[in-house]
């Protein structure tokens, strides 16, 4: 694969960087709640849930910190997952904004900000988004991604547990 998974890219708003292990407590500032989470199965605003959630995001090579450039603080994160079996794929996932930061622009730029750039050495961006998460869904339609069903679903389909999985194409 050739896409750099821990790029450092910016916008207007926001600033993405590779997130490193000192980026504990500013991240967990972030994330700690409850409301974020209320439509995920995991509640990450949980110290120890969270704890574990930022170990396994270090270890995926992918895991990116979300910045937002007028106040230099961390808002949130995201990933750049490979896709087993689809070279000319990857995810992004596993993304938070802090609640203040809802609402569009922001997820907007730093999702369109990491697409751009998949998107210079890849064809196509897929997003798993959990069975009961309105929120994400909306965002992800919002943004033009394609609801896959049928044979491209079953193309895509972690192995682990059911999702609705969006793409977007280059």
């Amino acid at each position: 694969m050739k896409l750099n998974r821990q790029a450092e890219l910016e916008t207007e708003l926001v600033k993405i960087r590779p997130l490193h292990k000192n980026d504990l407590e500013a991240l967990y500032a972030a994330a700690n709640d409850p409301l974020i989470w209320e439509q995920h199965p995991v509640h990450r605003h949980k110290r120890e849930v969270f704890k574990a959630f930022f170990k396994e995001s270090l270890a995926t090579g992918g895991a990116l910190v979300i910045i937002d450039k007028e106040t230099g603080s961390i808002i949130g994160s995201s990933r750049y997952n490979v896709i087993p079996g689809k070279e000319d794929s990857i995810e992004i996932g596993w993304s938070f904004l802090q609640r203040k930061y809802w609402g569009g622009k922001y997820n907007r730029s730093f999702k369109t900000l990491m697409m751009d750039h998949a998107f210079e050495s890849l064809s196509a961006v897929a997003y798993y988004v959990d069975l009961e998460n309105t929120r994400s869904k909306q965002a992800m339609y919002k943004l033009g991604g394609i609801l896959l069903e049928g044979e491209a679903y079953l193309e895509y389909k972690k192995p682990d547990r059911e999702h609705n999985v969006f793409l977007i194409r280059k």
